[in-house]
């Protein structure tokens, strides 16, 4: 009797491993992207934009901060970009996708603050708590993980100082409506660049670098996707972005060359046009 349970113990334990391996890679990153409730694999980038003829989607390391940014969630259709207030973004022609994400309700979520937000989203995914730190402009750095203890920033003038008031708080919620906002008030352009190493040359790009120009104003890209032509080994890419005011989170089209829909060209040359932004081929960079 005895052998008889054992016997059923293995082969259930042998079927629930097998059913876990058989997941498909969507469903198992359906619970990374915290901010929804429902995740849909069919409007992912992966599965919503497609690449050109003759062009395949670069190897990615699975669990990768590069395959969760090919997973983001879009919304469906081809809704209009809105701002924080609700009210449509005013160049209509920049987005070719929204991301399914939240602005919240604030003038905060802008172009910088929105790499910060996707980075610190894939570092919160995978509970790399301690990768999760951005500097003010001021040049202080705003560690999660002490947040997360209850320390809270005092601020007077250009001094920081981090004091305990509040109470342990891991939660999701936190993260987002304390420590991300927070840290989307104090950073920018010119604080992030400041973060980021130099990609060196645009050829060697990969996905998560970012194109970035720091300044007051200054602009942020991210690239979200890649591909390449395995006859021709010519590259493409994705590029998502917030503007000012804060606004949703949307894929750029291309404005140079339409007939690639949102794709961007690698071989760009010396200075990249995108539809409210010329950024230059010096200005990519990568987290270090």
């Amino acid at each position: 009797m005895k052998n008889l349970v054992f016997k059923r113990l293995i082969t259930s334990i042998i079927l629930s491993a097998i059913l876990i391996i058989s997941l498909p890679v969507a469903l198992a990153a359906a619970n990374k992207y915290s901010w929804l409730t429902d995740y849909k694999d069919a409007e992912s980038i992966a599965k919503r934009i497609k690449v050109p003829a003759g062009y395949e989607r670069v190897a990615v390391k699975p669990g990768s901060f590069e395959e969760w940014l090919r997973f983001l969630p879009l919304k469906k259709g081809n809704p209009p970009v809105r701002l924080y207030n609700g009210q449509l973004k005013q160049n209509r022609d920049a987005a070719y996708a929204v991301v399914d994400m939240d602005t919240g309700v604030r003038d905060l979520q802008q172009c910088a603050d929105t790499v910060i937000r996707f980075r610190a989203e894939y570092l919160y995914s995978v509970g790399d708590f301690s990768g999760i730190h951005f500097k003010f402009t001021s040049g202080h750095n705003a560690e999660y993980k002490k947040w997360i203890e209850g320390y809270r920033p005092s601020i007077s003038g250009s001094r920081v100082s981090w004091v305990k008031s509040a109470k342990k708080n891991s939660s999701y919620e936190n993260f987002r409506n304390g420590y991300l906002n927070t840290v989307f008030n104090y950073a920018g352009t010119a604080s992030l660049e400041k973060e980021l190493k130099s990609a060196g040359d645009a050829k060697q790009m990969r996905i998560g670098d970012v194109f970035m120009h720091a300044g007051y104003p200054g602009h942020a890209a991210l690239v979200v996707d890649m591909a390449e032509n395995k006859t021709t080994g010519k590259k493409i890419f994705l590029l998502a972005q917030s503007y000012m005011p804060a606004q949703e989170a949307h894929i750029l089209n291309n404005p140079g060359n339409p007939a690639l829909g949102p794709w961007y060209v690698l071989d760009f040359g010396t200075q990249l046009e995108t539809p409210e932004w010329l950024f230059f081929q010096n200005e990519l960079k990568s987290f270090k």
